[in-house]
């Protein structure tokens, strides 16, 4: 089939879909994961959900493909180049973890043009045409604090660990974080760092702004950063500051340890890598025919003092706490259940 006859079929496609006819099957459908970075624990663990689920799926004869493809750099310009070669190598849907949510808009238009779905995801676009899902980053800040104020009712200085700077999700988490710290006045924000998602960058940055802080009474965060952030404060000799943790597996082995030897107490909370899976599903039930809303929330995953202990035993070792979904879950989202 030629790439104008397929274009010809995609179109064909979308007027069903708009008219309201329900396709039937999408067994030969191809499905492509475009995904702007893999270097902490939670991208490596989404793209690992991501082979989980899919990887079935093919077997069962849902879908014909669900290949996933990671930019080396966490370039715009990459990931744009990357979704126009799977425009051209004919996948009928894009899902995709997205550099930028604006800048790839005229590639997620291009693709759209082209009669292909695209689902975002964690960083989401904001083109019009493409689906998102999201939780909402901002509230997932905003509760950190929420947290600071139970625990600590006189308040303090408080340091803060950012993301990968540039992208949807640190800003929309930082701007929470700043809400929270509108709302109790009582905290104060006396450094700021980027640790991008990751431990070894978390702990490095940390340990470099340490000697100009004063007493530190908390530490906000974005996830993969707060194991790095206790070491770092322990080589500096300093006490170590109630955490605010990221669901990874060597931040809650850690709580515990903490927990068991002077009761230390702390929550973790983050979006769940497997919103890679339910991305995957929306895409299917969309190729599918069904009437899905443009814009899909999804609760972040929070693990309270109660709950560590089961959450560690169902966390691999390097890896980060999880949910992942079946369709029967992705329509319970779509049907906004």
């Amino acid at each position: 089939m030629s790439f104008r006859v397929k274009l010809l079929s995609l179109a064909a496609i979308g007027l069903c879909m708009n008219a309201g006819v329900a396709l039937a099957d999408t067994a030969s459908a191809k499905i492509a994961l475009s995904n702007n970075y893999a270097g902490n624990s939670w991208r490596q663990a989404m793209l690992k959900s991501w082979e989980k689920v899919t990887g079935q799926a093919v077997k069962d004869g849902v879908v014909a493909e669900a290949s996933a493809f990671t930019t080396s750099e966490n370039q715009v310009t990459e990931q744009a180049a990357q979704i126009q070669n799977l425009i051209l190598q004919g996948y009928n849907a894009i899902v995709i973890n997205a550099a930028s949510p604006d800048a790839l808009n005229g590639a997620v238009k291009q693709a759209c043009d082209a009669g292909i779905i695209v689902v975002s995801f964690d960083g989401i676009v904001t083109e019009p045409c493409a689906w998102r899902i999201a939780v909402d980053f901002k509230q997932m800040g905003a509760i950190q604090v929420d947290y600071l104020n139970e625990r600590i009712p006189d308040g303090g200085n408080v340091l803060e660990i950012r993301g990968l700077a540039g992208v949807f999700v640190d800003d929309a988490i930082h701007s929470g974080i700043e809400a929270g710290v509108a709302k109790h006045s009582k905290f104060k924000i006396v450094g700021s760092v980027h640790g991008d998602w990751a431990q070894e960058v978390a702990q490095k940055a940390v340990a470099g702004i340490l000697p100009s802080l004063p007493e530190v009474k908390a530490v906000v965060t974005q996830g993969g950063d707060g194991y790095g952030a206790a070491q770092a404060f322990k080589a500096a000799g300093r006490p170590t500051p109630l955490i605010i943790m990221g669901n990874r597996q060597d931040e809650l082995a850690w709580w515990k340890e903490q927990k068991d030897a002077n009761g230390y107490e702390t929550m973790s909370v983050s979006i769940a890598p497997g919103v890679s899976t339910l991305a995957f599903w929306v895409a299917q039930q969309i190729l599918d025919g069904k009437d899905v809303p443009k814009d899909l929330t999804v609760p972040f995953l929070q693990i309270n003092q109660a709950d560590l202990e089961k959450s560690l035993e169902t966390t691999e070792k390097g890896g980060v706490a999880n949910v992942e979904y079946s369709l029967d879950d992705a329509q319970k989202v779509i049907a906004g259940k």
